[in-house]
């Protein structure tokens, strides 16, 4: 699931479009050597719903977005529907884990709304793994700073039309960041919601930004993302505050004028 959004608007991107550097196209992860050092993104299977993708922080915990935890009548998808598939390739997982709790940033509020910059912002979410996943090509990804105009990213993701690998896309450009949210050249495709971005940081492989929704600016096709920095913390921070998994495993602070009652813009995959 990715949501299409209209964001030409809000941001000046023009002199960035015309200046980037040669993107890489995506490569399918078909093999083991392929795959190496990205196991630990999965597919993030939702019963009845379709899929996102998400990516091992924790040895019990992935980050993905948080608009993934909605179902299309705009109420929350009850944990037990959940099933990440890490480092799925060819439609065989190496591991399988089901998913005990989901946990929103403490702040999102899901509209359903195309052009919510502030929803973009912090969309992200993790969710609580039934078993630790402990496996030595399987290690967490550590947080990297955010990135600014100019940078170079990576992209790791699963989407409509290929499913069953993932496929990577090393070399994609920041155009902007406003508001929090990042723009980015990246393919994503339906089904790329949550999708990992990385930076390299000495040398080591970080996550930077989590895959929100698509949009077009000036009429190129974007990704969006969140800035992880901040919103990760405060996610983290929450989740810290949180007692064992009660019995449905959602948890989430609710404002008091939230509605859960509009329609979520996704797309099924």
């Amino acid at each position: 699931m990715i949501r299409r959004l209209l964001f030409a608007a809000i941001f000046a991107c023009g002199p960035a479009l015309a200046a980037q550097a040669q993107e890489s196209g995506l490569i399918t992860l078909e093999t083991r050597q392929d795959s190496q050092g990205w196991e630990a993104v999965g597919r993030l299977d939702i019963r009845g719903k379709g899929f996102c993708t998400a990516a091992l922080i924790r040895d019990r915990l992935i980050l993905t977005a948080a608009h993934c935890l909605y179902d299309i009548d705009g109420t929350l998808i009850a944990p037990d529907r959940f099933a990440f598939q890490a480092g799925l390739r060819d439609g065989q997982a190496q591991t399988t884990r089901f998913v005990t709790r989901t946990v929103a940033h403490p702040d999102y509020v899901h509209t359903g709304e195309a052009t919510n910059a502030r929803e973009v912002a912090i969309d992200i979410a993790v969710l609580e793994l039934d078993r630790p996943i402990r496996n030595t090509r399987m290690r967490p990804y550590r947080i990297a700073q955010r990135p600014i105009r100019g940078d170079q990213v990576g992209v790791v993701s699963y989407g409509r039309g290929r499913e069953n690998a993932a496929s990577l896309q090393q070399v994609c450009d920041v155009l902007g960041r406003q508001t929090g949210v990042i723009v980015m050249t990246c393919d994503v495709e339906y089904g790329s919601s949550g999708s990992p971005v990385f930076m390299m940081n000495d040398g080591e492989t970080r996550i930077a930004s989590v895959v929100s929704a698509m949009a077009h600016v000036n009429g190129q096709k974007v990704a969006l993302g969140t800035s992880l920095e901040g919103p990760l913390n405060a996610l983290l921070s929450h989740f810290a505050t949180l007692g064992p998994a009660r019995p449905g495993g959602t948890q989430r602070l609710l404002n008091s004028d939230e509605r859960n009652d509009t329609g979520a813009k996704f797309v099924r995959p």
